[in-house]
Parts: C-alpha cells; structure tokens; sequence
C-alpha cells in the first residue's frame, strides 16, 4: 500500500476541492494579530533577483487571482499575502535547480505526522501527486506552466499542517472538555519563514511542542510496530490471581506481553511464574501506578487486558492535549498530574522535586487550569463552602448541637460557618493560594493515611499534598527570615497569617493519563474523571 493509499480517507477526495476552506478553519480563531496575517506586512522591495536566494519570481497578480478562486476568511488571505509581500514574491519552495531543499524537509515531516497521527484531515491529493512525480522523476519535475500553483499551494499547505501538528484540532473545544487552560498559540508565520531561511533542517530545533509530545511520539509508533507484528489477544487466566511458582499456558501469554512491552528484557517462551516474571510484573505495575506487588490479579490483570487500540487512542488523545499546552516555562513552576496523583516542582525550569498528592472525587472534579500563586497561609481557617454547608455541616449540626464545638468549628456573618486554625483543621496547618474562579488550592491535611493510597481521589476538588513544610520552605526559600524554625512557627501559632510572594509561581493542573517519565518510561493511569472517553469520543467517533 502507498501513502497516498494510506493516508487518503473515502471523504478526502471530495474536501479536495474545498481544501483550503477545512485549512481555515484551523486558522481563524488560533492566531495572534501578527500570525493570522489581520495587519498586512510591508513588501520587502529590497529583496531582488542579485541578492535572493532564488531567481525566481512570480507576479504578485497570479497570487491574488488564485486567492479569489478559493473560499477562504481574509485573515488567512491576509497571512499568505503577508508571507510573500515579506519576500517580495520570490519563490519559497523552488530555486534555479528545481524544488528547494525545505520542500523536501516539509513534505517529509508532514508524512512523518501523517503515519503516526492517522490523520487524513490535512491530506491534499494534489500535492501528493506532485510528490510523488518528484520522487519517481527527480527534482525539476515540475514544469514552469504549473510551478507557481504548487508554490502556492505548498504554502497553503504548511500552514494547515502546522495549526493542526503544533496547535491541535480547532474543532475540538476545550472547554467542552473541561480544559480551561489556555490553548498555546503559535505563530506560524514566522515558522514558516524560519524553515524557507534554514533549508528545512534541523526543524526539530524549532517545533513549538513540549518536550513531551515527542516522547510520546516515539512511544505511539513503537504501539503501531506491536500491533503490526504481533497478536494481541487477551489473557486467558481463570485463576483470580497468579504469583511465582504457578504454571501454564497463561504464563507463556503474559510472558509475551511483558516483553512486548518493555517489561520483560528477554523473550521467553516457558511457562513457569519465575523472579524474572515477577520483576517484569512490578516494573509493569510502577508504570500504570499500581502496587508493586509482582501479583497478575485484580487491577494489573485488567490494566494488562486493555486492548491495544484503546492504549493507541489514550496516547493520541494525550497527545492532542500536549499540543495545547505552552512550552515548559524556564521560571519556576508547579505542576499537578490529576490522574496521576503527583504534584511535581521546577525550579528555574529544572526537574526538582515530586510529592503525592489527593484530588477531587470523580462526584467533586479538581478543575483543570492554571493560575499564579500568590499567598502562602499558615493556621489557616476553613471557610465551610456553601455546597458542603448545606448538604453536610448544617445536615450534622441538625443532628447534634454538639458537632461545631467537637470539630473546632464556629459561625460567623450571615449564617456562614469555619474551622478554627489548629492541627484538626481540614486543611491542615498551611495553605497556598492561587487566586482563582474555582475555589481551588493547595493545602495541608490531618488525614496523612490517604497519601499511602494508590490512588488518591478523596477531596471536594482542592490538592492536598503530602509535603506541607517542604512546600512552605521552597516557595519562601528567597527570604532569609523564613527558617525552618519560623515557619513551623508559624503552621502552629493558631493564629492565621498571610504571606504574600516576592514573585508569584505558576501552577499548572493538568490531565495526563499517558506521558514518557524522567526515566524513559511509558506510563498510563486511570480515567478518573472520564475526559479521556468524551474525548475519544469527539477524536474517533
């Protein structure tokens, strides 16, 4: 089977005709001011036959005609005038010899994209013919009469590809998906313009993607090999569990997917649960986050049985959100993984530290967002929310007259209730704010046992962390009158006490059921929170 073969979808031959339509949508609603071509660019006029690259040229009226002929917002007319008024119209895919070398570099990385993505939204027959002609006839192919139609739709082309591979699916809305962090924004014009200048090379150096979208990457095509060369089938165990020193044909199966995986270093055909089963097993367990027990059963048993189409699908979704997010910042900065369970902390852009935390319930969802911290709050007191007022404390205090005092609790204003500072104090000894429209923080907690858990979805939608004091003391490192001895002080003073920040921290909560650790290794967790299904379901439906 070709590309052409297969890339091409049934529908793509018929959006042949509307292509640049489909490109637009992509761009209209993504870009800043600059990038989206809305200010028009002035022509560079000094940029001449002599001093070019290229020989070639093309009158600026041939590109406006093949504009009319297409359907398209005048922003995205705008960007590909802006383009070229930069060039003073000299050709950007083609020289003197033939095609140029970034039309190559481009066409490359795109079926690079395609293969892995399956994407066939972006895919132009008419370019691909092109393609193809080149690579079976060589590189002056294309003959002057039809030259300007493939410069210009070349263009066109980069810029669909690039709002789709480095932006993600404008049809997908965030916020229907409950991701209210600012999608990134790129700005593709000067993409493209920093390929034409660089002949293609290196263009890894400038993809605005997160470092983790290429890990990713190369984990999913490594998913597509398995699936090519190997049957996936599922488990035949009708034990409830299997530990070292069982026998069977079910232990040759799993020995197979160990190693198909990863897991497992050496292929291994016996059928004897032995240590090396056992090792292969926690490693598994470590990367779906389960307890490494080295036992198939309960949750590693079902986590094993997935089908490999729905491993597929969970890394493409999380790659489409990767997408969405900005470049890791070179500040400092915390990120908190839902599914995952973990708060991780950068400093100066640089992996430092990691802590447990607990999130919401999948009743009580912890928002996905970002926001600055600003106040570090020590005997903080708990200001009771009206949902948890009415259906929980009013309902108890109905019951027993007694239950404010016995939980340290007081009312105040108009029928409003608190938790006095101290140690029963539901958030703990200490709080970190990052003022928001969600009521979400970071805080303490008297319930330390719940961090032993794996997982740890038990709060109405605030992050507890497992690491109040280290926290304190990271965040307030930069002043010197914050020791050791004074903010544990402070925690246990009873007495709340603001502390604003010399310089806000950015927080990052996210939703990443698939990523690549520090480590090189393919983790998957839990749809806790079912956004990977709604997901699935918009990307594959």
């Amino acid at each position: 089977m070709n590309r052409r073969q297969r890339y091409l979808s049934s529908s793509c031959w018929l959006s042949f005709f509307l292509i640049t339509i489909s490109f637009l949508s992509l761009l209209s609603a993504c870009q800043e001011p600059s990038a989206n071509g809305q200010s028009p660019a002035i022509r560079d006029t000094a940029i001449t036959g002599q001093n070019a690259f290229s020989t070639l040229f093309f009158d600026s009226a041939s590109l406006e005609k093949f504009l009319d002929e297409r359907s398209m917002p005048d922003t995205a007319r705008q960007l590909v005038r802006n383009f070229y008024n930069q060039r003073n119209y000299q050709f950007a895919w083609f020289d003197s010899t033939g095609v140029a070398e970034q039309a190559l570099h481009f066409w490359n990385l795109q079926a690079n994209y395609l293969e892995y993505s399956r994407d066939s939204s972006i895919y132009n027959p008419y370019l691909q013919a092109w393609a193809d002609s080149v690579q079976a006839n060589g590189m002056r192919t294309v003959p002057d009469s039809a030259r300007e139609r493939v410069e210009w739709q070349l263009t066109l082309q980069f810029f669909r590809y690039a709002a789709k591979a480095y932006m993600g699916d404008r049809q997908l809305n965030a916020r229907d998906l409950n991701w209210y962090i600012p999608r990134k924004r790129v700005d593709i014009l000067s993409m493209l313009d920093t390929l034409v200048k660089e002949k293609g090379k290196d263009i890894n150096r400038y993809e605005p993607v997160n470092r983790q979208y290429a890990l990713l990457r190369d984990q999913l095509k490594k998913y597509y090999e398995i699936q090519r060369l190997s049957s996936w089938t599922p488990l035949d165990i009708t034990a409830k569990k299997l530990i070292r020193g069982d026998t069977g044909k079910a232990i040759i199966q799993l020995k197979n997917k160990l190693f198909l995986l990863g897991d497992l270093p050496v292929a291994d055909s016996g059928n004897v649960f032995d240590e090396s089963l056992e090792l292969a097993i926690k490693k598994f367990q470590l990367r779906y986050g389960l307890k490494e027990d080295g036992i198939i059963g309960g949750s590693t048993l079902r986590e094993l049985s997935q089908p490999l189409d729905y491993r597929i699908r969970q890394i493409l979704v999380n790659i489409e959100r990767i997408r969405w997010v900005p470049r890791e910042p070179g500040s400092d900065y915390i990120l908190v993984n839902i599914p995952e369970f973990k708060l991780h902390v950068y400093e100066n852009g640089q992996y430092a530290h990691n802590m447990n935390v607990v999130v919401g319930t999948a009743t009580n969802n912890t928002v996905i967002f970002t926001g600055n911290l600003k106040y570090v709050v020590f005997s903080p007191y708990w200001n009771v929310p009206p949902g948890i007022l009415k259906k929980e404390v009013l309902p108890a205090i109905a019951r027993d007259p007694s239950y404010l005092r016995r939980n340290n609790m007081e009312q105040y204003g108009n029928g409003q209730v608190r938790q006095k500072p101290g140690p029963q104090n539901s958030l703990g000894l200490v709080k970190f704010l990052f003022p928001n429209n969600f009521s979400i923080y970071l805080h303490d907690t008297p319930s330390k046992n719940l961090f032993k858990q794996d997982k740890r979805a038990f709060s109405h939608g605030c992050i507890r962390i497992a690491e109040p004091v280290w926290m304190a003391t990271w965040l307030l490192r930069s002043d010197s009158s914050w020791t050791d001895a004074a903010i544990d002080k402070a925690m246990n003073a009873g007495k709340e006490r603001f502390v604003t920040l010399k310089k806000e921290v950015p927080v990052f909560i996210g939703y990443f059921t698939a990523w690549v650790d520090r480590e090189g290794r393919l983790n998957f967790r839990d749809d806790i929170y079912g956004h990977d299904k709604k997901m699935m379901g918009k990307m594959f439906n």
